[in-house]
């Protein structure tokens, strides 16, 4: 019963909450940062490589094929074009985070340690 009375004391602390409004606002940031990727960024250099959808770039491995039995093979591809995406997104939010993070501290820095004279 312990780990009851611990778990309602962690709840009643608001950090339930807090981590709530974190995790609904960082979706929402996510989202943010994935249309600035992939609509503003990520559209230059696909002109830049000739390219219209960066996300089509990849390596195909195996073509669609219709075996005799009439089972379709679907064709096999190394989506690089989004993987390379995804971590431009990735270091976008994670260089925002560490934004945050910085400004956080100074500001922590700043409040908790007054100035010795």
């Amino acid at each position: 019963m312990k780990i009851l009375q611990e778990f309602k004391e962690f709840a009643i602390k608001g950090n339930v909450l807090d981590m709530a409004v974190g995790v609904i606002i960082g979706a929402e940031f996510g989202k943010i940062v994935n249309s600035l990727v992939n609509d503003i960024i990520m559209p230059p250099i696909g002109v830049l490589l000739g390219r219209t959808n960066f996300t089509e770039l990849g390596f195909k491995i195996q073509e669609k094929a219709v075996l005799a039995d009439g089972t379709i093979l679907p064709e096999v591809v190394i989506k690089y074009g989004s993987f390379v995406q995804t971590s431009i997104n990735f270091v976008i939010i994670a260089f925002s985070v560490f934004l945050v993070v910085k400004a956080a501290n100074s500001l922590r820095k700043i409040s908790i340690v007054p100035e010795k004279k």
